[in-house]
C-alpha cells in the first residue's frame, strides 16, 4: 500500500525534533548506506546537522501539505555552486514522489542564490535516484570515484538546467 503523502511539498528550516527523526530512518538494502548515526551521537560530534549551526545554514526540512516531514536537503555551498544533498523518508521512495520533492528542494536553492549553478552527486548504481533527478531537471555531466565508508566508488555529478527535459 502507498505511504500518504500530501502535495505540494514545502521546504522550511530543519527543526531539532525533524533532525532526530530523520537519524531513526531506515532504508532497504542497498539503500541503507544513506542512513545516518544516531541523533545523540551526531549532536555529540557535532556533525552534519548535529551541528545546530551547520543545521541552520545549510540543512531544510520537506514538509507536505500537512506539515508532515516527508525528507531533508542539505544547500552545500561552493564558489559559485550549490551542491545538493538529499533525503527522503524510506517509506515514500519509489512511489512517484520524486520528481515534485526535488523540484521544491530545486526552487529553493535557486531562491538561495539565483546565480549559482544547482548540482549533486550521486552513485553511479542509483538508477532509481538518477531518473527522478533527471525528470527534474538534471544531466549528468561528470563521472568520477570517490571515497565513501566502504572505499572507493564511482559517482556521477548531474547539473540542474531548467530547460532540461527528461528521456
Amino acid at each position: 500500500m502507498q505511504p500518504a503523502c500530501v502535495l505540494p511539498f514545502s521546504v522550511v528550516p530543519m527543526r531539532t525534533e525533524h533532525a532526530a527523526l530523520i537519524c531513526n530512518w531506515q532504508y532497504e538494502p542497498p539503500y541503507n548506506i544513506y542512513g545516518w548515526l544516531p541523533w545523540e551521537q551526531m549532536q555529540q560530534l557535532g556533525i552534519e546537522f548535529g551541528d545546530p549551526q551547520l543545521r541552520e545554514q545549510q540543512y531544510v526540512s520537506i514538509l507536505d501539505a500537512t506539515d508532515e516531514l516527508c525528507g531533508f536537503a542539505q544547500f552545500f555551498p561552493l564558489t559559485g555552486t550549490i551542491r545538493l544533498g538529499i533525503g527522503m523518508r524510506p517509506d515514500l521512495c519509489g512511489y512517484g514522489y520524486g520528481e515534485s520533492f526535488m523540484r521544491a528542494i530545486t526552487e529553493a536553492a535557486i531562491d538561495r542564490n539565483p546565480d549559482a549553478e544547482i548540482d549533486l552527486e550521486v552513485l553511479t548504481w542509483n538508477q532509481r535516484a538518477i531518473r527522478t533527478y533527471q525528470k527534474a531537471g538534471f544531466h549528468i555531466t561528470d563521472t568520477y570515484s570517490r571515497r565513501t565508508p566502504d572505499g572507493m566508488k564511482p559517482f556521477y555529478c548531474m547539473v540542474y538546467d531548467e530547460d532540461a527535459t527528461a528521456e
